[in-house]
């Protein structure tokens, strides 16, 4: 389970997280929700230490992660697929997936057998050029590229963003499937209020840098969380 206890972050003098706590659990997707700017891509970049914290603990299956350097967080079993996807679009499609093998010990250096079933259409694609993919098809590639890490902890900042409507379900089928598996915790921050809906076990509603609402779907006041989300 990935614990984020009292999390405080400073961009200088700004004070861009204020005490945030949350936990993401095997089996179970977490959805941050909130408008640009409260602070939901900091919180993400803390929880990978891309970004220092002021204060507070940051834990993955009881192992203190705060003071480990992004790379150590990676190879412990975390992989971020960042906004705006972040592929090299210079090298070609199985060179982006090979990336993904930076983190892993020489013996796992290998492409998971079932990725192409969770992404059949990067399996024609392997030699074309990631720039010369849709917005769609990059997006499908940088989960899959994450994925080839063999994480624990799978976070995705905004994978709708951009994102055709037939992509969109099926970036939503491969996270359900990701999910089932039981092995795997799923942090996703996500501005499309159905599509977080949909998918969430769990949810946190961020405003300026505070958590507001949190809880179980099951228990989510729909209108009370769209009231955060509007502009």
């Amino acid at each position: 389970m990935l614990s984020v206890e009292d999390l405080h972050l400073f961009y200088g003098a700004s004070h861009t997280l204020r005490g945030i706590s949350l936990t993401a659990k095997p089996g179970e997707v977490t959805c941050i929700l909130g408008r640009n700017g409260v602070g939901k891509t900091s919180l993400l970049r803390a929880i990978f230490g891309v970004q220092p914290i002021r204060s507070g603990r940051i834990a993955w299956q009881q192992r203190d992660l705060t003071g480990l350097a992004p790379f150590q967080r990676a190879r412990a079993g975390l992989a971020l697929v960042p906004q705006g996807r972040e592929i090299f679009p210079r090298l070609t499609v199985i060179e982006n997936l090979q990336t993904g093998y930076a983190v892993l010990p020489p013996g796992q250096r290998s492409i998971p057998e079932d990725l192409f079933a969770l992404f059949p259409a990067l399996k024609s694609m392997l030699r074309r050029r990631g720039g010369d993919l849709s917005g769609g098809q990059q997006q499908q590639l940088a989960i899959a590229r994450a994925l080839v890490m063999r994480p624990r902890l799978l976070i995705l900042d905004e994978p709708t963003e951009g994102i055709q409507p037939s992509i969109i379900k099926d970036i939503e089928t491969v996270i359900r499937a990701l999910a089932a598996r039981g092995d795997m915790a799923i942090l996703l921050v996500e501005q499309y209020f159905e599509f977080a809906r949909d998918l969430a076990d769990a949810y946190l509603v961020i405003e300026r840098g505070e958590v507001v609402m949190s809880g179980r779907r099951t228990g989510m006041d729909e209108t009370a969380v769209r009231k955060y989300l509007t502009v």
